[in-house]
């Protein structure tokens, strides 16, 4: 073989071992990533899975009840909608006599939850975001599962970029903020399903 032919060839080989060996890294740094990956979000999953299913076992269980309770008429004043919610509430409260903060809310879920609000308020809008809830928010109030929310207490906004951050709820439930508490409030029955303390990130 000519000189000049083998080198050409040998410049072939030698760039094709640089690429195989730059190919090999790029796969190996790929793998490992997914490697990493799949696990924290199977069990991220897995919570979520876990989260919803006793969300939506309180929202058969209202809805129950609620079918169990007499039908208000169409032109129903709010005297009559006040006292159809609260023997709604009884019936709930009187259900889940046994239920207790973390129910719901579990330590797991409590723990995921907690990281997808932190990553919300620690975005660009994080410090507007905290102010449209806060603003209207009371600075503290102790809680507890199963009790009215405060009628004294006005509903502090939610933003939606705080709720597509979360768990979709179904209809019987939603998410509000009492100072610095994420609830599970119930808006039909007006009573708090469950509760996180210190949901709110710090500054």
């Amino acid at each position: 073989m000519p000189v000049s032919d083998a080198g050409r060839v040998a410049g072939v080989l030698i760039r094709s071992a640089a690429m195989a060996a730059l190919l090999g890294v790029a796969i190996s740094a790929v793998a490992a990533q997914h490697a990493e990956t799949p696990a924290s979000a199977r069990l991220d999953a897995k919570v979520a899975a876990d989260f919803l299913e006793r969300v939506n076992a309180y929202a058969a269980l209202h809805r129950k009840l609620e079918a169990a309770g007499p039908r208000l008429p169409d032109a129903a004043t709010p005297q009559q909608i006040d006292q159809a919610q609260r023997e709604l509430a009884a019936r709930i409260q009187s259900a889940r006599a046994g239920g207790a903060r973390g129910d719901l809310f579990t330590p797991e879920v409590t723990v995921f939850v907690k990281g997808l609000l932190k990553q919300v308020f620690a975005g660009p809008d994080g410090q507007q975001l905290r102010s449209s809830i806060m603003d209207e928010n009371v600075k503290f109030i102790a809680l507890k599962v199963n009790q009215r929310y405060p009628d004294a207490i006005p509903f502090a906004s939610m933003p939606p970029e705080v709720l597509a951050a979360l768990p979709t709820l179904p209809e019987q439930m939603e998410y509000r903020f009492v100072g610095d508490q994420l609830i599970l409030l119930d808006p039909h029955a007006h009573i708090i399903a469950d509760f996180i303390p210190d949901a709110m990130p710090e500054r």
